[in-house]
Order: structure tokens, then C-alpha cells, then sequence
């Protein structure tokens, strides 16, 4: 396994819409294997391929309080959200130490192929139906603060380009 490289906003990649995985083969299995490994090592409970620059429709999650429970969702899809729609705060991997409300659905039923290439079904509602729904976002190439207002926004881009350009001043 290895920790891949994630995207950090606002690299124009993480805008670019993920295709469907057309076969879960030892490849897909291994970067299922490196996403996890990568979104624990960073600490999250989600993370998109495209966030680490693959645009495939894979996602892995474990929102469960000992972190020993991922899931696996390849080529997912909302099959029904509910109409409550709730307001909780989010941050995201790819842009760090930032964290704002986004209204998403309550709860939704998912369908997609576990690392296996098995289809199965769930629903999820709590923090897990808030991860699915921000992981998918990744998908289509929508990052959380694309809810915030233009200004917050602004203020999140420039923050994480001067970020990004102190880091990179040091590691010189």
C-alpha cells in the first residue's frame, strides 16, 4: 500500500467530473487499498479518487468511532434522499483547517460496488450521509466551500494558496 498525494482546493483537478470504474480489477482494488490507507493516515472518514487525482468514481469512508469499519463505494449512486434536509459543520482533506455549514439531506440510500465488484445497497443518515453526499460532490467535481458565498469563498482560496505558496518556500 502506499499514502498517495492529496489535491489541495483550488487545484483546478479537483473540479473534473469522475468516470465510471467499468471493471473493480486488481488495480481498482489496489488504489481502494491506498485511498484508505491515505484517508486514515490523514486522519478523515471520506475521501474521493479525485482528490488524490484519479478520476474514477471510487470513494472509501469510515465514519464508525473506532475507525475499524471502511467502506467501499465504487460507482455510487443516491437511489433516494429525504426530504429533512440538516445543517452541520464540514471540513474536507482537500482543504485543511478550514470548516463551515452545508446543508445536505438527512438521509439517503446509496448504491454502488464494494471492493469486491458486489453491488449492495445501504442507507446512511448522521455523519455517514453527510459523508457520502460530500464524497459524491468530489465525483462530480464540486468541492464543499462551492456552498459558501462568494466572498467566504474568495477568502478560503486565497488562505490556501498562501498556505501552499509558505510551504513550498520552506521545503526550499
Amino acid at each position: 500500500m502506499a499514502l498517495l498525494s492529496i489535491l489541495r482546493y483550488p487545484d483546478p483537478r479537483l473540479h473534473t467530473v469522475a468516470q465510471p470504474v467499468a471493471e473493480v480489477d486488481a488495480t481498482v482494488r489496489q488504489l481502494v487499498d491506498d485511498m484508505l490507507e491515505t484517508m486514515y493516515a490523514a486522519e478523515g472518514v471520506g475521501l474521493a479518487a479525485t482528490q488524490v487525482d484519479v478520476h474514477r468514481r471510487v470513494i472509501v469512508m469510515d465514519t464508525s468511532e473506532q475507525r475499524d469499519q471502511p467502506l467501499v463505494l465504487i460507482n455510487p449512486e443516491l437511489t433516494w434522499a429525504s426530504d429533512e434536509l440538516r445543517v452541520g459543520e464540514e471540513g474536507c482533506l482537500s482543504v485543511p483547517t478550514i470548516y463551515d455549514e452545508v446543508r445536505r439531506h438527512a438521509r439517503v440510500r446509496v448504491r454502488a460496488l464494494g471492493r469486491d465488484g458486489q453491488p449492495h445497497e445501504f442507507e446512511a443518515d448522521g455523519l455517514a450521509a453527510v459523508c457520502v453526499q460530500h464524497e459524491m460532490d468530489h465525483l462530480m467535481g464540486k468541492v464543499f466551500v462551492e456552498y459558501l458565498s462568494l466572498l467566504k469563498r474568495d477568502r478560503i482560496k486565497t488562505k490556501m494558496l498562501k498556505k501552499t505558496r509558505d510551504e513550498q518556500a520552506r521545503q526550499r
